[in-house]
Order: structure tokens, then sequence, then C-alpha cells
């Protein structure tokens, strides 16, 4: 089995949405070795050279943890995205091994970024969950690949709510977002609806 992957948030020292992680992380160790919980905080060590400034902190682990890391955080420039098909993908628990989600991110042309439907229905994108403006409110896709931990504080919150939202609806809302450890509705990458592009054929 692939080695699964929790990715936090560092921000001048201190682990963000901790809550949120721990409980992702001991749901995968409870559901994949039937381990008890544990609290994340008390086996990440931060060195000192990482207390200032934001930075990944990559949790891999299985039934024990097997390596942290910690790497200087960059925001990246997404200005456009390319619907991508995938009817059997399945990643309902975070693992390292992204070959499948690369395979489609591979697809992406000339666009920053790619929307993955299942079935018909808008996922995830290849870093981060989204979400849709309807003029209102915003909204999430119901049936993500994977439930990340910005998306559920979100949900928890009340700021954003989950919806169907199929791959000819989504360009029913006037505009989109990207969220995830690093980005929520106040500093996320915000695209019109205009700026995805479809798959040329089907």
């Amino acid at each position: 089995m692939s080695l699964l992957l929790e990715t936090l948030k560092l921000e001048n020292g201190k682990l963000q949405n901790l809550p949120y992680h721990n409980q992702r992380y001991n749901k995968a160790r409870q559901e994949l070795f039937s381990l008890p919980g544990q609290d994340l905080s008390e086996r990440i060590t931060i060195p000192e050279n990482c207390r200032n400034g934001i930075f990944r902190c990559r949790v891999l682990y299985s039934e024990n943890i097997e390596k942290v890391e910690f790497i200087p955080w960059q925001a990246r420039s997404i200005q456009s995205l390319q619907l991508v098909y995938d009817d059997q993908i399945s990643y309902s628990h975070k693992f390292a091994d992204r070959s499948r989600l690369q395979s489609l991110y591979d697809q992406r042309g000339t666009a920053d970024e790619i929307i993955i439907v299942k079935q018909g229905l808008v996922t995830d994108s290849f870093i981060a969950n989204l979400v849709f403006f309807d003029g209102e409110k915003w909204v999430t896709p119901a049936h993500p690949l994977l439930h990340g931990t910005q998306r559920q504080k979100l949900l928890d919150e009340g700021q954003i709510h989950e919806a169907i939202i199929t791959d000819n609806e989504l360009f029913e809302y006037p505009k989109m977002g990207l969220i995830n450890v690093f980005y929520n509705l106040y500093n996320m990458p915000v695209l019109e609806t205009s700026q995805i592009k479809k798959a040329p054929t089907r």
C-alpha cells in the first residue's frame, strides 16, 4: 500500500486547522489499519528555521509516521482551467501516490489547472477543492474526490454549502475559486467560469 499523506499549513511556527487534520489522519488510520487516534501536534517537531513564514508540512505515514518534511510555500498563478474526465477515479484517502491525478493534470494543455469530472459531476481540481458563487453564496461540489480540511471547516462554519454540480451547470455560476490548506474564501484564486476550457471531444 502506498504511503498516506497529510499536508498541513505551518504559519509562523503554528500548525493551522489542526483539529481537521487530526480528524482526517485518524479516520484513515482507523479505516485502513484499525489504529486508535493520535494528535499530530505531539508527533511533529517544528525546526527553528521554519518558525517564520509559511511552509508546507508534509506528513507521510502508514501505521506509523514515516517522514515529516517542511517545504517553503509559494503561491501558484491560476488563470485558466481545463475540464478533464475520469469516471473511475477514486481518492477517498489522501495517498502520496497521485499518479492517477497526475495523468489527468497532464491533460491540461495550456491551462494552469484542471477540473475533474466524474460520471458527469464536478469534483475537484488537481491541488484543491472547488467552490462556485451562485450570486448569493458559495457552494462546493457535494461529491469531491477528497474531503479537504479547509472545505470541511468552511462547511462547518456555514461559509459554504454543498450542491450537486454537473459539468454543464458549472457554467451557470459567474465565478469560482479554489480552496485548500493554504487558500480560504479570502485569499483563494478566483476565476470567471468563462476561463474554464471545455474538453475538445468526449
